[in-house]
């Protein structure tokens, strides 16, 4: 991992994130000023660099109170075997320990800027990643997804 750089930034170019969203085959906006939008209401970005290239991007959000470990991204190559397989899921316990470097620093920022809980959602291997990390599962809860772009739902209730 010695040629692993790691950066904390407030900012990260949206040309450079689209490009790395883009070789990843990451599903994400293509409107570069939705996408200026997101990188300047994150509160962090940790980046992990290879030379002068990004292999690695996680960022984290909060309100002040709550946190959230919004995003923890790394090239399939230096993940381990199944990422690369893509046989059960996608694996984020890389052999370097990478994206685990750079999700604890975004929890790290998040503990140091006073929140008093982080939250992550993780589904398959990832998982796993977030328990190594610390976080516990919170029984009774269920993931929702409103897709803005699908036919708004039809209001019920009595008329005012």
């Amino acid at each position: 991992m010695n040629d692993i750089r790691f950066e904390t930034v407030e900012h990260i170019e949206v040309s450079e994130l689209a490009e790395f969203y883009e070789r990843q085959g990451h599903r994400t906006t293509t409107s570069p000023e939705k996408l200026e939008r997101m990188v300047e209401q994150c509160f962090c970005f940790v980046t992990a660099r290879q030379g002068s290239r990004l292999v690695g991007v996680a960022h984290g959000l909060t309100d002040g109170i709550r946190g959230y470990l919004a995003e923890c991204k790394l090239v399939p190559e230096l993940q381990g075997p199944a990422a690369v397989t893509r046989q059960d899921g996608r694996v984020e316990h890389d052999r370097e320990g990478i994206a685990r470097t750079m999700a604890s620093r975004v929890i790290d920022a998040l503990r140091d800027s006073g929140v008093e809980e982080i939250h992550v959602l993780a589904y398959g291997t990832e998982v796993d990643f977030c328990e190594d990390l610390g976080f516990k599962k919170v029984g009774g809860m269920v993931a929702l997804r409103l897709d803005v772009e699908a036919e708004a739902p039809v209001a019920t209730g009595a008329a005012s």
